[in-house]
């Protein structure tokens, strides 16, 4: 299986904190996070191209699919500090190669006073761990 997950976590994750040194960031979803600012970057999907499948049916190439979301509980600038948080994700996931196939608000069903922002990035990797733009 062709697994980019933790290297993709690796760059994005170091920028967050960088910039925000509280901020809570994951590799799994959660629900309803420890501490705010709140991150969590996970591959929600990771699947073979069946295209370029060879005769020995291994696998070189997979759709891969980044769901992040973005959680802030300020009292006021919340919504402003979870864009913020965003676009430095955003950032990261173009440099990678990744498409932005969507970027909204999202209600918090758990706690409506959390503002929360998901976003998804999808791209092709090769076998050789080439990201390409899908």
């Amino acid at each position: 299986m062709i697994d980019i997950e933790q290297d993709v976590y690796n760059v994005i994750a170091p920028v967050i904190r960088e910039q925000y040194p509280k901020a809570f960031v994951t590799g799994e979803y959660v629900p309803a996070p420890v501490q705010f600012p709140a991150v969590s970057i996970v591959e929600m999907d990771n699947t073979m191209l069946t295209a370029t499948q060879d005769s020995a049916s291994l696998e070189n190439d997979v759709s891969v699919m980044y769901e992040v979301n973005v959680y802030s509980n300020r009292i006021t600038g919340k919504k402003a500090e979870c864009k913020a948080i965003a676009a430095l994700i955003d950032e990261q996931f173009m440099l990678l190669g990744f498409t932005r196939s969507f970027l909204n608000p999202i209600p918090n069903l758990n706690d409506a006073t959390i503002y929360r922002m998901t976003g998804r990035y999808r791209a092709v990797v090769s076998d050789d761990q080439v990201i390409y733009r899908p």
